[in-house]
């Protein structure tokens, strides 16, 4: 897999989202924006993981 996003633009684009209260649920966000699901499933455990690296 070709690796356009790094952890940190991840945790970038998961604030992004939350700031503009987009739904963040893993169903919604894969639909929306499935570079940003697959890099984060690449960088973190789980999707709920990638939310709360986010938060840090």
């Amino acid at each position: 897999m070709e690796l356009s996003l790094s952890s940190e633009q991840v945790r970038q684009r998961i604030r992004q989202l939350r700031q503009q209260g987009g739904n963040l649920s893993k169903k919604s966000v894969k639909a929306a924006d499935p570079e940003l699901m697959r890099h984060a499933l690449f960088y973190f455990p789980s999707w709920e993981s990638a939310l709360k690296a986010a938060e840090e």
